[in-house]
């Protein structure tokens, strides 16, 4: 298989988080390819525990949103002038998930989740679309908004849309040298 490894190494440079979006809709099938390359990340034991809940219909993103964002997340409400909100669940599996963080301490799901996420908003960005990973919202509210059965747990959300601007390169990264040792190096 070839790879333009430029390509992709141009992609993960160039991706950015996008919190203004321009108006008008995403196609609902670009949505769903992004989502198809969320589908090929790696999980444990290969649970699959992603799960994606498309928000293209307005009255029911405004009604999620106000849901999500209450009280102390009113910070993340500028996601609701995005066109699309996608709410990333999770579908706990037993012995990955539930058993493996008894043994381990370590909730396998999140980091199958974050796998998933990040494919998700690489895709989208592929496509010439922006997106804004959002931790700080309610997952109680959104949970009640969509009347989501006891097994998905939000976990996370996405405002998606085209950039209402180019913002530039990429902020600041720390340096490789500050972030990356090799065995017991200091």
């Amino acid at each position: 298989m070839s790879m333009d490894i430029e390509a992709l190494f141009t992609l993960f440079r160039s991706r950015r988080s996008i919190r203004r979006f321009k108006e008008y809709g995403v196609d609902r099938d670009i949505i769903k390819e992004c989502i198809d390359w969320a589908r090929m990340a790696p999980s444990a034991e290969n649970s699959q525990p992603w799960r994606f809940i498309v928000l293209d219909d307005p009255e029911l993103r405004l009604k999620t949103g106000e849901k999500a964002f209450p009280h102390v997340f009113r910070a993340s409400r500028w996601a609701l002038k995005a066109p699309v909100l996608i709410v990333l669940c999770a579908h706990l599996d037993f012995i990955a998930n539930r058993m493996g963080k008894l043994f381990t301490g370590i909730p396998y799901y999140l980091i199958d989740i974050g796998i998933a996420g990040e494919h998700f908003a690489l895709a989208a960005h592929g496509h010439g679309l922006g997106s804004c990973w959002i931790g700080w919202f309610s997952p109680k509210g959104v949970k009640q908004a969509l009347d989501l059965p006891r097994t998905l747990r939000p976990v996370a959300l996405f405002a998606v849309g085209y950039p209402a601007q180019d913002l530039g390169p990429v902020k600041n990264r720390n340096p490789l040298n500050d972030i990356c040792q090799f065995n017991k190096e200091p």
